[in-house]
């Protein structure tokens, strides 16, 4: 196959987007001076100086060499540290109507596109080995969305990624919402903030050397999915997605080979496991490590291997009613009914006063229990302080891990890579039984 190119949404659903061109773009075959420009919504169209049209695409004399410019792009959406910024982009750029909104989307070659994504994912100052496994991870994800979009597309079949019923929320988020692009620039797909990101030449370096470099599994392109920390152990593809099994993404210790990983579905020891903190790769509060693999707004969070957070009944109470839209009442008790390998809790029962109600999986859960994400569903929840009615005033939750845990853990894979593993050793532990072929 060649090099393909792809669509990544940036800036979605605005009333108005302002933009800017350096040089080198035309629009249907006319030169557009270089300059600060807005698009807005006029008659259910795209406004662009005094002309509307269905939508835009603003080519790039060299696709691999001119950018233009967004103003306000929201980063960490819905993360807690949320904020926008002003980016550069290489290639082309389209603008569409989405849902009563206009919608940037970016046309980049898959290469330049990488080379911004192990930037934006990691500091452009990790390790080689770090970057070069990132980069593999992170095309063989991408190849293996757009396939998988195809796919469904050509089917012509739905795809569900919830049930409901008056007991049981059950919901999972992956490529929903993404019709008109192949993915989006944030934490929901892959972070692609832009060439600012770009600021090595090691990234440029790694991204050359591993050009077209994919994992494979029985020939088909691997999902290859990551995380910021396991918290220890890694998690299986479908107890955090949909029920298709993975082979290559299974839980397993983030450790050397040989340890023992305890049967974490089983209460009592993924308690155990949770409020104790076992050796792992990822278990590491190195900061020399740890700034060369986090941009500055993921070190905000200090505490990513076991964490705790405290909340009160006013609290709990006000934000799981702000975050699930329903009115449990107070909170008597938070009950996990099922956990995964790594002690991430797939189904969680709220128990109210006023209703009871079980939800999973592990994101909606974080999204529930938390104003943000929380930091991972691998947690248990102590009640503190109960009234005379027996209402606990006060929940305290302690977690272990920093996102869903399945495939490579970015923390432990920069402890791998500083211990001396190659990045071929490094994809071995983390997506065994997968190969890696060069497929362009």
């Amino acid at each position: 196959m060649n090099e393909p190119l792809i669509h990544v949404g940036i800036l979605l659903e605005q009333q108005k987007i302002d933009f800017s061109l350096p040089s080198g773009y035309k629009l249907n075959e006319r030169y557009v001076h270089a300059g600060d420009y807005p698009v807005e919504i006029s008659g259910g169209k795209i406004l662009f100086n005094g002309e509307t049209f269905d939508e835009l695409v603003f080519e790039a004399d060299d696709p691999h060499r001119n950018s233009f410019g967004l103003k306000n792009v929201i980063i960490g959406v819905q993360f807690h540290w949320e904020r926008k910024e002003s980016q550069y982009f290489q290639g082309n750029l389209k603008f569409i109507m989405e849902n009563d909104g206009i919608s940037a989307i970016n046309i980049v070659s898959l290469e330049d596109y990488l080379t911004s994504v192990i930037s934006s994912e990691m500091s452009a100052t990790s390790s080689e080995e770090l970057l070069k496994t990132h980069a593999v991870i992170s095309r063989s994800w991408l190849l293996a969305q757009i396939r998988k979009n195809k796919s469904l597309e050509n089917a012509g079949t739905g795809y569900q990624t919830s049930f409901k019923t008056p007991t049981e929320i059950f919901r999972w988020y992956d490529r929903e919402n993404h019709n008109r692009f192949d993915v989006c620039a944030d934490d929901h797909c892959q972070r692609y903030q832009g060439i600012a990101r770009q600021s090595t030449e090691l990234v440029k370096k790694v991204i050359r050397e591993t050009r077209g470099e994919t994992l494979l599994y029985n020939g088909d392109i691997c999902d290859a999915r990551f995380s910021k920390c396991c918290g220890g152990a890694t998690e299986i593809f479908e107890n955090v997605w949909e029920p298709a099994p993975h082979p290559y993404l299974q839980a397993k210790l983030d450790q050397a080979e040989g340890a023992f990983l305890p049967d974490l579905t089983v209460e009592e020891n993924a308690e155990k496991w949770i409020r104790s903190s076992p050796a792992a790769f990822c278990n590491t509060k190195d900061t020399y490590i740890l700034k060369q693999v986090l941009n500055d707004y993921d070190r905000e969070t200090a505490d990513f291997y076991r964490w705790t957070i405290t909340y009160s009944q006013e609290e709990l109470s006000a934000l799981i009613r702000e975050r699930s839209g329903i009115d449990f009442g107070e909170i008597i008790a938070l009950q996990p009914l099922e956990r995964g390998a790594s002690g991430r809790i797939i189904r969680l029962k709220i128990i109210g006063a006023e209703r009871v109600m079980t939800i999973g999986k592990e994101l909606e859960i974080r999204r529930t229990l938390s104003k943000s994400h929380l930091y991972s569903s691998a947690f248990v929840a102590d009640a503190h302080g109960e009234d005379k009615n027996g209402i606990p005033q006060a929940f305290t939750l302690t977690g272990a891990g920093w996102g869903h845990g399945v495939g490579l853990c970015q923390i432990g894979a920069a402890i791998m890579a500083e211990k001396g593993y190659g990045y071929k050793e490094i994809l071995a532990h983390y997506f065994p039984l997968s190969e890696k072929k060069m497929i362009y």
